[in-house]
Formats: C-alpha cells, sequence, structure tokens
C-alpha cells in the first residue's frame, strides 16, 4: 500500500473569534466589527491543511460531550480529513477565544478541556490504525507535552517524517528532539526554546544549529515578512516571504505546517515543500478565521506559479539570501496558536 498520508496528534477546539478595529487595553471595552464559531485547534488546523492541500489525512485527538463536538467532527470531515482516530471523552470540547484586530493582529486565550485527554495510548492505536498509509507526522504543543514527546518517539520508531511545531512554546525533554526530523519554530518560539534572541535571519540559523545539536535533522524557522531560514547540517537556505495583504494571521502557521507535511508526504523534497507551505501560510493571512482561511491545493499552485522561481539552498553557513526579493505586506507565519 502506497504511503502518502498525513497523521496530526493534536489539537480540536471551537474558536470563538471577535473582530475589532484594534483590540482593548487592560480593563477597557471596544465595540466589535464581526464575530465568527468555527472548527480551530493547531492539530485540527493542520490536518485540514494537509487535506486540502491533497494528502489522505487522519486527526488523533479528543472532543468532548457537548454541542461543539458537532461543530468540530463536521468541521473536519467537510474538509476532507478523516476522523476515525477522533475520540470523544466526558466533558466538553477545547475552546479558543480570539480578538483580531484590523490589520490583521490577534490574541488568543486556549482552554484545553478535551484535549487534555488524549493519551499515549490513544496516540500508539492511532499510529497502528494508519502506519500502512502514512508517511509524515505532526505534532504540536495544544495537547499534554508527555503525549507530544510519546507521539514523537512512537512515530519515529513507525518510520514516519516526525516534524513539530512547538507552539505554544514551552519547555519540553531534551530526549524528544532525536526523535525528530523537522522543527517548524517560527521567531519567538525559538527564542523561548534556544534562550538566542531571534531578531533576525542571522540569528535564525544560530538558533536552528541549536536544534541540531540536540538532534533534529532540519530546523526550519519563520521570520514573518523575513520569509524563513531552513538549516540542516549540509545546507542553509532562505526563503523570501509571498507579498499578500493581512486580514488575520490566525493559523497562517499551521497552514504553513500542514502544506509541508502534505508536500512531503507526496514526495516532494524538501525545498519545495517549504515552498508550498509558505505559500499556503501566506494564503491564510488574506482570510479572516482559522479553519476557513486555509487554502486548498489549486490556491497554493496559482501563488506559486506566480512568484517567479523557488529558493535554493547556499553553502552551509554562507547565509546568502536565496530567491527573489518581494515587496508590500508579506505573510506573517508567526500566526495564532490556532
Amino acid at each position: 500500500m502506497t504511503r502518502t498520508g498525513v497523521l496530526v496528534v493534536g489539537s480540536i477546539t471551537a474558536d470563538v473569534t471577535a473582530f475589532s478595529r484594534r483590540l482593548p487595553r487592560p480593563g477597557e471595552t471596544v465595540l466589535g466589527d464581526d464575530f465568527t464559531l468555527v472548527l480551530g485547534g493547531k492539530g485540527a488546523n493542520q490536518a485540514v491543511a494537509a487535506a486540502r492541500a491533497g494528502a489522505p489525512t487522519w486527526l488523533a485527538g479528543c472532543v468532548g460531550e457537548d454541542l461543539f463536538r458537532d461543530l468540530a467532527l463536521d468541521g473536519l470531515r467537510a474538509h476532507g480529513v478523516r476522523t476515525s482516530e477522533v475520540r470523544t471523552v466526558p466533558g466538553r470540547t477545547g475552546v479558543a477565544h480570539i480578538r483580531v484586530d484590523a490589520s490583521g493582529e490577534n490574541d488568543i486565550v486556549i482552554t484545553p478541556l478535551a484535549n487534555a485527554s488524549l493519551t499515549p495510548a490513544m496516540v500508539d492505536a492511532s499510529i497502528a490504525a494508519t502506519r500502512d498509509r502514512t508517511r509524515v507526522l505532526l505534532l504540536q504543543l495544544e495537547v499534554p507535552a508527555e503525549v507530544t514527546r510519546h507521539a514523537a518517539r512512537a512515530g519515529a520508531d513507525a518510520g514516519f517524517t516526525v516534524v513539530l511545531d512547538p507552539a505554544p512554546a514551552q519547555p519540553l525533554p531534551d530526549d524528544i528532539w532525536a526523535h525528530v526530523d523537522i522543527v517548524t519554530p517560527n521567531e519567538s518560539e525559538a527564542t523561548a526554546l534556544t534562550g538566542i534572541e531571534v531578531d533576525g535571519p542571522e540569528a535564525a540559523e544560530r538558533a536552528a544549529r541549536w536544534f541540531l545539536d540536540r538532534g533534529v535533522r532540519h530546523a526550519l524557522i519563520t521570520l514573518g515578512g523575513a520569509g524563513a531560514v531552513s538549516v540542516t547540517a549540509e545546507t542553509v537556505t532562505r526563503f523570501p516571504a509571498f507579498p499578500v495583504t493581512p486580514v488575520d494571521t490566525t493559523a497562517a502557521g499551521d497552514a504553513f505546517t500542514g502544506a509541508l507535511g502534505a508536500a512531503l508526504a507526496a514526495g516532494l523534497d524538501t525545498d519545495t515543500a517549504v515552498r508550498r507551505g509558505m505559500a499556503a501560510g501566506a494564503l491564510a493571512t488574506t482570510r479572516p478565521g482559522a479553519s476557513p482561511s486555509l487554502p486548498d491545493l489549486a490556491a497554493v499552485d496559482a501563488l506559486l506559479a506566480g512568484a517567479g522561481p523557488a529558493a535554493g539552498p547556499s553553502a552551509a553557513g554562507a547565509g546568502t539570501a536565496v530567491g527573489p526579493a518581494t515587496a508590500g505586506a508579506a505573510t506573517d507565519l508567526e500566526g495564532a496558536a490556532s
């Protein structure tokens, strides 16, 4: 059986989003312009992004026994995600409260609820059920850290390419890194995890080597409007951002990781996969919401077709800029947790 699938182990939430011209200061009330209630959670977002990018995709996660359960399951199925590995547990489905201002910036409070019920045993069962069809495992940090740690090890043992999006950033045991093939932090996450202030491409390269020194095969640090820096033991590659006008950065990082995972599962080379991920992340900022903003394969192809040649690797450590320069407002891959 051909292994072209993606298994996502992660969170599922109902995203409650309020839009206003600016975010309120502490103790202040502002009038909003709009409101949405949609499927979210980093796990669900990445699963939807991978499925919309063309990969057979399964999500291992938990929902509660409330009205938001149907919202989540119906939303996943509508986007082509296979829900056989989603468990219903006692209690309530996770919720994310999101506020978005007129520039597209946001802040988020996540209440995990059912997501905290995901266990290593559930992960093992999902890996066993999908391993003959799955090539890539996507992980994040909105479920218990021990579950993510276990999933990385079990996924590596199953022969998956393990991709970890370390968001929201939190301390992780050192032994997780040896099981991670690709890590995809943004600037703030890389800073929090490595202790290196990531304020540009050169600092990103230094932070990337922190991950490599701990066993990660490939560190990919996203830099918002400055693009992304990709570092392996052999190469350093800088990818320019795509010029778009952002409306809402929610789920931009998840669009990036999901499309990256789908491209890797399809057997594409890493640089091509990164470029596809960046295109998906850019497109996600041009529409409001989490899952509704995630682009499909045709939209990514169209953006890539108009973007000129893809970036290529520079010599390791050289740090030379690669690919075409961009103009205008660029994608913000520091996108929110949901």
